[in-house]
């Protein structure tokens, strides 16, 4: 079963830290449109990920929204990823801006455990 995450749904994330009001909606919503399509499930989250973190498609919370998404997503495909993995895929994509969707990828498929 495919688990596409909707726009509602990363509001709703980011209003636990912040008011959800967008930044950069474009970004978000060209990262979402990724989900319908037939690309590795890694490669979709590296697009939302970046999304939110580099393009800051929220004015508030990136760093916690993506850190929550990116642990949420992981648990739904079946896998596990420490926290603190996910916190420091985070902070180093945020550090070095890592606009690379490879390289962001590879953080998460080299964190994941099944």
């Amino acid at each position: 079963m495919d688990i596409i995450l909707t726009k509602k749904d990363l509001i709703a994330i980011n209003q636990k830290f912040a008011e959800g009001y967008f930044e950069n909606e474009s970004s978000l919503n060209y990262a979402l449109s990724l989900f319908n399509q037939n690309i590795p499930w890694t490669k979709q989250l590296a697009n939302l990920i970046r999304a939110i973190l580099i393009d800051h498609s929220f004015r508030d919370g990136n760093k916690r929204s993506a850190c929550v998404v990116l642990l949420n997503y992981v648990d739904l495909k079946g896998y596990k990823i420490e926290g603190k993995k996910a916190v420091d895929i985070v902070k180093l994509i945020v550090i070095k801006n890592i606009k690379s969707i490879k390289k962001i990828e590879r953080m998460i498929e080299d964190a994941i455990t099944k």
